[in-house]
């Protein structure tokens, strides 16, 4: 019986074929020094699957993981993979009480860690915790030798047959990812086997890697665009990843960049501020892509960028939900002869190769033509399976096999998307739909925060028994008066209706912020009612 084509296979499978075809070829790397080629990185994550099988029960379907970006973390992730289960990388920047409802959603009872990464964290799990340090005295010399003549002898059906992937099927879960929790507590998203393996060969399309290559994983493994670019696109495809443990480190970061010659890059603009700052440009010389998401691309940091290094960050879209990558623009000389090339800035590109995006009424659900703003949806094979557990959220977002991503958007005649705002984020006042995101835009430009490091400030709303809701204004610290802030976000063009009251304003200590890097939302409209709710 002929191989099925490559397309049709699963990302494990994938994962063996490009193993074979990289054997000696240097495949990833991480900042402590550790480099593996193809060949070492199939035999460690099939000797790591033989003691894990030794340590997990046969139906424990899903595991945890608490692991940085690192060699260890991917050889985790693909051990798993091969296994037939199903990886759960935890946040480690959120509290052991939510992580533990994280593990309790999933049933889990192992979490797969080090002592390295424990040692900087302090939390109280409600599961056993598994160290991989453990393991070199776990790994017997029959072990070694069996993955050995696996990886290196045996033939791939043969192989596949072997670890149960021919049984394998594309709607089967790869891994539940969690959601980062900014306006609730964290879903687990479902992501299965096609998923994921659509976005990995959407990416693959778009931007034609190839096996000179070099990926930058920076981005954490519980973050839908870290696990499903950094980790499998690398693990499935031919170019090679290089990984350090937190994006923060900047002068880190452009090590690493410089002596691997990492050519793609996926980054937040509030990352990208302290490479500015932090790294020299020889640090990123060899970048050919720079993808940014997560939060708005201003156009003046997108300069500053190119004018310092020679390469002009572009902007991209995608969420949890959706595997996640939905639309990006793709820069000149990398898209495929042409087909899907294209940038307009301010905008976050047109939907990949085999995805759809439309935008609806947002009261009625009713299509709406081009430049018309209403909610934005997406459609295709990386939509979500849907929550764990929670067939009634599921429900929420998922309508005739399109996702509704919550966010405002409008799309031109050449299919260009526009974010104009979150729906949780609009205040309706005088019957009229305030956007929080246009104002923190204006007020950024006001106060000259284009530059910041840090999110200095966030609008949120807070209920008002005059008007329903009131706009009020957190901020780190203003080097204007409120009342001059007002005039100035009037001379802007703000209607008088979005501007916020002198009054509104209130100094914190810090803004609350995700792990990502992004507005904790909820963290935000807590803090907020707290400081006004009595008024």
């Amino acid at each position: 019986m002929p191989a099925p084509p490559p397309n049709n296979l699963t990302l494990p499978r994938k994962f063996l074929r490009m193993c074979r075809r990289n054997w000696r070829k240097p495949k990833i790397a991480d900042s402590t020094g550790a480099e593996l080629s193809g060949g070492e990185l199939l035999i460690r994550t099939l000797a790591l699957r033989r003691v894990l099988r030794k340590i997990l029960s046969r139906d424990e379907r899903y595991v945890g993981v608490l692991l940085p970006p690192s060699s260890g973390g991917v050889v985790t992730n693909a051990a798993l993979g091969l296994d037939g289960r199903v990886s759960v990388n935890l946040n480690y920047t959120v509290t052991s009480e939510v992580m533990n409802d994280c593990i309790g959603q999933c049933g889990i009872k192992h979490v797969l860690t080090s002592r390295r990464v424990m040692e900087k964290l302090d939390f109280q799990l409600d599961a056993e915790f598994v160290f991989l340090e453990d393991f070199k005295e776990k790994i017997t010399v029959a072990d070694k030798l069996l993955s050995f003549a696996a990886a290196r002898l045996l033939p791939i059906p043969l192989l596949e047959r072997s670890l149960g992937l021919t049984e394998a099927r594309p709607d089967d879960l790869l891994t539940v990812i969690f959601t980062s929790g900014s306006t609730g507590l964290p879903k687990g998203v479902m992501l299965t086997h096609e998923n994921v393996g659509s976005n990995v060969e959407a990416v693959d399309e778009i931007i034609r890697l190839t096996k000179d290559d070099v990926l930058l994983g920076i981005l954490p493994f519980f973050h839908s665009f870290g696990y499903t670019v950094t980790l499998w696109t690398v693990l499935a495809l031919d170019p090679k990843g290089v990984y350090h443990y937190s994006p923060l480190e900047a002068r880190e970061v452009g090590k690493l960049c410089r002596k691997h010659g990492v050519t793609i890059v996926l980054s937040t603009p509030t990352f990208l501020r302290s490479y500015l700052r932090r790294c020299d440009p020889e640090d990123f010389r060899t970048v050919q892509v720079l993808f940014t998401g997560a939060e708005k691309l201003p156009g003046e940091l997108a300069e500053a960028f190119e004018r310092k290094f020679g390469i002009r960050p572009i902007e991209g879209y995608g969420c949890t939900e959706l595997s996640p990558i939905a639309s990006a623009n793709i820069p000149p000389g990398r898209g495929n002869e042409g087909q899907f090339e294209g940038v307009k800035e301010g905008t976050i590109g047109r939907p990949l190769p085999g995805i759809a995006a439309k935008v609806v009424d947002l009261d009625s659900g009713t299509d709406l033509g081009p430049n018309r703003p209403g909610m934005l949806l997406f459609t295709g094979p990386n939509v979500m399976k849907g929550y764990l557990n929670r067939p009634d959220l599921t429900k929420e977002v998922l309508r005739d096999g399109w996702y509704v991503t919550g966010d405002v958007a409008e799309i031109d005649e050449e299919g260009f998307i526009k974010i104009t705002g979150r729906i949780s984020r609009f205040s309706k006042l005088a019957g009229e739909m305030v956007p929080h995101l246009l104002i923190e835009e204006t007020l950024v430009r006001a106060l000259h925060l284009e530059d910041a490091e840090e999110i200095k400030l966030a609008v949120s709303a807070v209920p008002d028994a005059k008007k329903g809701e009131k706009l009020v204004v957190l901020h780190t610290g203003l080097s204007l008066s409120p009342e001059d802030i007002c005039r100035r976000l009037a001379e802007a063009g703000l209607p008088l209706l979005w501007i916020p009251a002198p009054d509104s304003f209130r100094q914190v200590a810090k803004i609350p912020l995700l792990g990502t890097g992004k507005l904790d939302l909820k963290g935000v409209k807590e803090l907020a009612m707290e400081l006004f709710g009595q008024e």
